[in-house]
This record gives structure tokens, C-alpha cells and sequence, in this order.
């Protein structure tokens, strides 16, 4: 006899319809799985016919052919032990019913529990596009797979489970839609615990507000990490565009929790200086996604930048550039996406303290010139804002005062960017950062003064065109904030301010 169930699999963030066809025909017994199946799907023969003793059901002595078509696209994981197992059960006539509009997902342990798997809310998705309207997965990803509004999820504890309620003896509860409860941003870091710096608040506040690029240059204990620490607390609010954007990511690299399925707060990642390109850009065997990836609508610190490898921090330009990472391999390619704020923190020398007004530099010319320019100038091209974190004086740190909190500032940086997202409505464009040349003119209007300004600091410090764009998209931000629609030259002129440290520390 010969049936065919839905599954689904998953490559990278692509998943796709996969049709579980079964034959069972008289022969001498044997399990054979084909469909260019990898090791992983062929190792579920014995723990499906585990779980079939397990269940109170005979394995069929005959033979049993399993194709996983499309038979050219590689087949990975557990997710298909599920699958499998329903098409034999319905090719044995032990499973009653149409399942022409019904996906089977989940690894299979050998009592016939269900166990969770990675990557369901993507697939649930693309079940839902294939046109399915109904999803079987493990119950530790039913709360996950109800993200997705229009497809009625079942989570299975055990096959025994689905067996029954498609027999209708005894009928499964649908998982409820999974609304998230708000976000909280305060319950830690808060920017009043830091003491002075205001002008690296102001240019964290900018960098917030309109998605940009930013790089402290300061002497060690002046505060760079501290502030960084605290920049999720003023992050705006994920749209749910971006939550499911940034789920799915999270959802095929299993970090996705049953408590916490969907991602409401903005991702933070600083990983260590010792990462190597694969981890920080993705890669692996089967690709998985690196830390940039990870950090999609939300943000990577790099701190002690110069400490990190040369090569590792080049590979960052592409995907910068692109919001995209293509990553190559045997088995296929594979994009993440990968828009994010870069916020990096370093020393202006190896000792640190070049510059340092009471303290002195032991590093020779020399050194301090191999330090400092193990950042590209291509790679330093790529920061919106270059802004200096200096010591903070006895006064500032023995004050009880407090300064401006979290709360605070993160509902001016809310206001920029709902300003931000009624300008970019019906396009792909979340923020100022990632205005594309199509409408750049059109969206980042300069006051004729304005331009004058910008015409002359262009000529003088010999910027770049890719320079040009981000002092005119921080302008177009800082314009923002002050609710301007027009950017002035006071807006051009701060914003000149946040690219003049290249300057100082680049050049002879």
C-alpha cells in the first residue's frame, strides 16, 4: 500500500514541503529510507521501530520503502522520525482520516515520547504557506510553532497522542496563540549609574535612535563597557516583523526556550576577542548562524576591537554593507541575515593611555601605530560615530547625583524611531541607518546652509562617499530627535563632530 504525508525540513533558515511517500509490499522484511537522506535521517529506522514496540504497535513484516521527495535536496536532522513514523502507521491502515492538509514535525525517542527539535517556528511558517492547516509538533514546541497565526498546532507529548485523536478516540487541545507579555528593559543596567560621559550618552542616544554604527576610543576605566552594557535599556521596541525575523535565527541555532518562544527584546552579543570568523560570521559542516547573525535587529559589541583578529574583523565589511552573510559549503548555501548595530570599544594605544591627562603613555610611536591600525581604514569607514570616552574627574564620580535615566532617554530614542517608521511605511527600511541611495535624497532633505557646510568639511577632510552618506543619515536622525524635518546645519555640524576621530588617531 502506498501513502504520503506532509513533513517539513529545514536547511539554514530555508525550510521547505518535504512529501513522506511509503510503500509497504510483501517481500522479506526490510526499512529502507531514501531521498538523499544524510545519516541523521536514516538512523530514525531504529527508533521508529522502538517506538512502534513501545506504542502497542507491530512494526509491518514486510517491506517498507520511505521517500523523501524531492529526492535532490538533502534531507538533515531528526525532524522526520515523526513523519515517517504516521506514513507507515496509515500505510498499515492503523491511522484513519484525510492528512492531505495536516505536517508532522518532531525526533521520535525510542518509548514513543516526542522529543523538542530547532528550526519549528520557520517551518511552521512555511507550512502555513504551503497551505496546511494543521501542524503536529513536540508540546516543547507548541508554544514556539503558535507564533504563527493561521495554522492550528497540536503538541504532542508521545505518538500514542496522535494516534488517538486522529482515530478520534481521544482528541488533542490545540496549543493556544503565544501572546508575549511586555518587554522589560530596566530591571538592570541604567544609564544614571553612570557618571559624566555626556557626550558618549548623546552619541549612544544618536546610534540608538536611528540604528548606527559607533565606535568608543577611551582609556581603560573610563567607562566604554559600562555604557555599552546599558545601551539595551534604551533600544525601541522590536516590531513583530522583527521578533518572528529574529525567532527564526534564534529558533534554528536552539536557543529559543518553551517559557520564552518568540524574541521581544533586542538581542545583545559580545563575544570575546578570541572568536574566530566562523563563530562570529557563521559556518560549520551544516551552516549555523555566527554571532552577527544572532545579533539581527539588535546589537554586537566588540570590545577591545584591535584584540580581535585581522582577518575576523574583515570579514565583518560585506555583511555590514549588505544586512546579509552567504555562507558556501558541500551541502548548499546558506543567508542569514544580519542587520545590526555594531558598537565597538577600544584603546587608543596598547598601554591605553595616549592621551591621558594625568598618566603616562609607555607605548613607543611605533607601537602605538601597529595597534591602532590593526582597524582598516575600511572597516573604520563603517562607523556612523566615532566618539572619545574620556577619564571622569573626582567631582563627577563622587557626586550622589543621578543622572538621566534609562526610561528616559529610551522614550525620546521610541519617538525618533516611530518617526522613522512612519517615513519608511510600505519598505523594507527600519531605520535611518539603512536608507538606500533610491530615496536618499528624497527622505534626507539639507537646509541650503546645511549643505554649504557639508560641502566645505567634504573638500577638507577628503571623505568618502560612503563617509557623506552616514554624516548626512546621522544628521537625518539627529533631525529626528529634535522633531525637524528638514536637516540643518547644526544637525550636520554634530554630526561632523561623531567622524573627526579617524582623524586624530589615524593620521600621522
Amino acid at each position: 500500500m502506498f501513502v504520503k504525508i506532509n513533513a517539513m525540513g529545514l536547511f539554514g533558515l530555508n525550510a521547505f514541503a518535504v512529501d513522506v511517500e511509503t510503500e509497504i509490499s510483501r517481500g522479506t522484511p526490510t526499512f529502507d529510507i531514501v531521498g538523499l537522506a544524510d545519516v541523521s535521517v536514516k538512523e530514525s529506522r531504529e527508533r521508529i521501530k522502538a517506538a512502534f514496540r513501545s506504542c502497542g504497535e507491530k512494526f509491518p513484516p514486510a517491506r517498507v520503502v520511505v521517500n523523501l521527495a524531492p529526492a535532490d535536496t538533502r534531507k538533515a536532522g531528526s525532524v522526520f522520525d515523526l513523519s515517517i513514523l504516521i506514513a507507515v502507521l496509515k500505510a498499515q491502515g492503523r491511522i484513519n482520516g484525510d492528512l492531505s492538509g495536516t505536517a508532522f514535525i518532531g525526533e521520535v525517542s525510542l518509548n514513543g515520547d516526542i522529543r523538542g527539535v530547532s528550526g519549528v517556528l520557520p517551518m511552521v511558517l512555511c507550512a502555513r504557506r504551503e497551505g496546511f492547516d494543521t501542524v503536529f509538533v513536540p508540546a516543547d514546541n507548541a508554544r514556539e510553532a503558535s507564533v504563527a497565526d493561521g495554522v492550528t498546532v497540536y503538541g504532542a507529548e508521545n505518538v500514542r497522542e496522535i494516534i488517538d485523536h486522529l482515530n478520534g478516540e481521544k482528541l488533542m487541545k490545540p496549543a493556544e496563540p503565544y501572546v508575549p507579555g511586555p518587554a522589560e528593559y530596566f530591571e538592570k543596567a541604567d544609564f544614571a549609574d553612570v557618571k559624566g560621559q555626556k557626550p558618549a550618552k548623546r552619541a549612544l542616544e544618536y546610534a540608538a535612535a536611528g540604528g548606527h554604527n559607533l565606535l568608543m576610543i577611551g582609556t581603560p576605566g573610563s567607562g566604554k563597557s559600562m555604557l555599552a552594557k546599558r545601551l539595551p535599556g534604551i533600544l525601541p521596541e522590536m516590531t513583530f516583523r522583527e521578533s518572528i525575523e529574529t525567532t527564526n535565527i534564534h529558533s534554528v541555532s536552539g536557543l529559543v526556550t518553551k517559557e520564552n518562544p518568540l524574541i521581544v527584546k533586542r538581542p545583545f552579543y559580545s563575544p570575546h576577542h578570541t572568536i574566530s570568523g566562523a563563530g562570529l560570521c557563521g559556518g560549520g559542516t551544516t551552516p549555523k548562524p555566527g554571532q552577527i547573525s544572532l545579533s539581527h535587529n539588535g546589537v554586537l559589541f566588540l570590545d577591545e576591537l584591535p584584540e580581535f583578529s585581522r582577518p575576523t574583523l574583515e570579514m565583518l565589511r560585506q555583511p555590514l554593507e549588505d544586512g546579509q552573510v552567504t555562507i558556501s559549503r558541500a551541502s548548499g548555501t546558506v543567508t542569514y541575515p544580519c542587520s545590526f548595530m555594531l558598537i565597538a570599544a577600544m584603546n587608543p594605544c596598547p598601554c591605553g593611555y595616549m592621551g591621558h591627562p594625568t598618566k603616562k603613555c609607555t607605548c613607543s610611536r611605533q607601537k602605538a601605530k601597529e595597534y591602532i591600525n590593526k582597524i582598516s581604514g575600511p572597516l573604520l569607514d563603517r562607523f556612523d560615530i566615532h566618539v572619545e570616552v574620556g577619564p571622569v574627574d573626582f567631582k563627577a564620580l563622587s557626586s550622589s547625583e543621578k543622572d538621566e535615566e534609562s526610561k528616559v532617554i529610551r522614550e525620546r530614542v521610541q519617538a525618533a524611531r516611530e518617526i522613522q517608521k512612519e517615513r519608511f511605511r510600505g519598505t523594507d527600511i527600519t531605520c535611518n541607518a539603512n536608507i538606500t541611495p533610491d530615496i536618499f535624497h528624497e527622505v534626507c532633505p539639507i537646509s541650503k546652509d546645511g549643505m554649504e557646510l557639508l560641502e566645505s568639511v567634504f573638500e577638507k577632510m577628503g571623505l568618502s562617499g560612503r563617509a557623506y552618506d552616514r554624516i548626512v543619515k546621522v544628521g537625518r536622525t539627529i533631525a529626528d530627535m529634535e522633531g525637524e524635518q528638514v536637516i540643518g546645519k547644526k544637525h550636520i555640524s554634530r554630526a561632523v563632530q561623531f567622524r573627526t576621530l579617524d582623524r586624530k588617531y589615524w593620521n600621522d
